[in-house]
């Protein structure tokens, strides 16, 4: 390739609204152009980038007997209505009628769709397993798109739908998805972690994320460094204290706090540990009569230490609060409570609440809480002779750095990472909805057993540029590279044995298979070092008339600062051990 038959068109200043570095860079290196909020045209120096992703991607899931097809990007709303995710998936859904009022829906996901080929098409256990993929345009009608690819609307997505005939068969299947994703990140040159997580909307009972390290990451990834346990922020859990709770020694005491209405201002005041003060969270759910009609509202009150905060994902798993819960109102607090948030606790209550103590909390004693009085807390709260005992302790809150590990083999640490691929083990959650049914080995009709997979391939350059970037620009791990070596002859239209030399170098690599562009634009040495630079190629020659007579070129990686020189007869040999062939 050569650069005057290509289209380079880079940028000296990023755009106003590009707020992340992965944005910045991607629009000054022109691999990608704004068309609308969250929508961008792939141009060509990007498009390089997605097809080298979407064909490391397209070569492991094959080579995991995955079966490519293509599913429409407009798909018909009954089949979403059938899984009911019509209503439940709200406005991210992007609906759209005909021109005969028929529903349909522009993808985001294809569980339905392709749910729909197996029930049709799979018919006998002998079929079985299945795994269809694609690589495809998704659409997601984000409220706040930002962050470039990172968080558009429009995307590019490969997902995977396994089917089986048993979750024995189901959980091979899962496996073998889970192995395949490790081949592609490998391939991808990328350092990045595999984590437990949990399903969220889609469903299902095991789920891993694919998190690519970095620090802009919006994610938090919590691990081991003694071991293999690491989770994202949602599923990760503490080891469960195992000290039994300390007897009481201090007497309940209600103290004036005045003006103080958060914990890390009462621990201030009161010159104790954070840890021994107690928040109130105060939920409700609502109450439905045998006709389903509403009855009333269940108060529920959370209890986590102060220097520790609620998980939601948690929370919403727990019975009676997995039906959907919301924070309760004022009007419903001053009923139970008699006094206004900052000052709520478990003890004195004008009406009785459903109480959830998070598992450190249900170990404390002495603890400091609301008194359900403006300007007053509770001292030496202990449970058992202040108060009940709780009517439920669970896991409640996020782990933060230094809590011990569930796996009992060191403590935990955080580091931030960019969900790039999630895994999940479905079950019969959508072969339930849909009907989609074989004939097992006896005969009778049985409900697949599926599973999911995504990468998503528009955001996993966004990815990469996020953790391999420096002042100048872009830094690509060579596999996802939009050139794997760049060419930059010094006044090639000038001298005759520059363009000579360069012209053969370049025919010499593509005929060897490599991915190189020769900048034959005629440009300043400076200003075509900084384009390539920004955009990111990973190997540069610089072929000048000094350096021929020299009997020389000069090479240098991106990542280096300095370039070196290398004898004109060298040059094959030392791009082979550079890895560029």
């Amino acid at each position: 390739m050569k650069a005057s038959n290509f289209f380079v068109s880079t940028y000296k200043e990023a755009p106003a609204d590009a707020e992340v570095v992965s944005h910045q860079l991607m629009m000054r290196a022109g691999l990608i152009r704004k068309v609308s909020a969250g929508i961008y045209n792939y141009m060509p120096m990007g498009l390089r980038v997605l097809h080298k992703v979407e064909a490391i991607v397209r070569e492991e899931m094959n080579r995991a007997h995955a079966v490519e097809m293509s599913m429409p990007v407009i798909q018909p709303g009954e089949l979403w209505q059938e899984t009911g995710r019509f209503e439940k998936m709200g406005a991210e859904l992007l609906r759209v009628k005909d021109r005969h009022e028929r529903d349909f829906v522009i993808q985001p996901t294809s569980e339905e769709v392709v749910t729909d080929v197996a029930r049709n098409e799979l018919r006998s256990y002998k079929q079985l397993p299945v795994n269809f993929y694609q690589i495809q345009t998704k659409f997601r009608d984000e409220r706040r798109p930002r962050f470039g690819l990172m968080r558009g609307r429009e995307f590019i997505m490969k997902d995977a739908y396994s089917f089986d005939k048993d979750p024995a068969a189901a959980q091979i299947s899962y496996q073998t998805m889970r192995q395949a994703y490790r081949e592609i990140f490998d391939r991808f040159g990328l350092k990045y972690r595999a984590v437990a997580a949990d399903s969220g909307a889609i469903g299902g009972d095991l789920s891993e994320e694919f998190q690519v390290i970095a620090a802009t990451g919006e994610d938090a990834i919590i691990y081991c460094p003694e071991s293999d346990y690491a989770a994202n922020i949602e599923k990760a859990e503490a080891l469960a204290p195992t000290e039994p709770r300390p007897a009481a020694a201090a007497a309940l005491t209600k103290t004036p706090t005045p003006g103080k209405s958060t914990c890390a201002d009462v621990a201030e005041l009161l010159a104790i540990p954070l840890q021994n003060t107690v928040k109130s969270l105060v939920l409700a759910t609502e109450l439905l009569d045998d006709a389903g009609e509403p009855a009333g509202v269940q108060i529920w009150l959370l209890l986590l230490r102060g220097d520790h905060d609620m998980n939601e994902v948690k929370v919403s798993k727990i019975e009676g609060l997995n039906a959907g819960f919301r924070f309760a109102s004022e009007a419903e607090i001053l009923e139970h409570f008699g006094a206004k948030p900052g000052y709520l606790g478990p003890v004195g209550l004008l009406k009785p609440v459903k109480i959830i103590a998070d598992r450190d909390v249900a170990v404390l004693s002495d603890w400091v809480c609301g008194a359900n009085e403006v300007d007053f807390h509770y001292t030496g709260v202990n449970w058992g002779r202040d108060l009940p005992e709780p009517d439920l302790v669970a896991d409640l809150r996020n782990v933060v750095a230094g809590d011990r590990s569930p796996d009992g083999k060191g403590v935990l640490a955080i580091e931030r990472g960019i969900e790039v691929g999630h895994i999940f083990y479905l079950g019969t959650k959508y072969s339930k909805a849909m009907n989609a049914t074989f004939l097992d080995v006896n005969g009778k009709p049985a409900f697949f057993e599926m599973g999911c997979y995504g990468i998503g391939v528009s955001r996993l350059p966004a990815a990469a540029v996020e953790q391999n970037h420096d002042e100048r620009g872009i830094i690509w791990p060579d596999a996802i590279a939009p050139f794997t070596l760049v060419i930059c002859p010094i006044a090639m239209d000038r001298s005759e044995a520059v363009q000579a030399a360069a012209e053969r170098l370049h025919a010499q690599l593509l005929a060897a298979g490599v991915d190189v562009i020769l900048d034959d634009r005629g440009g300043r040495p400076g200003a075509m070092f900084a384009d390539w630079e920004l955009i990111g190629v990973p190997h540069r020659v610089v072929i000048s008339e000094r350096n021929l007579n020299e009997g020389q070129l000069e090479y240098q990686h991106r990542r280096q600062t300095e370039s070196q020189k290398v004898a004109l007869d060298h040059v094959d040999a030392f791009l082979r051990e550079q890895g560029v062939y």
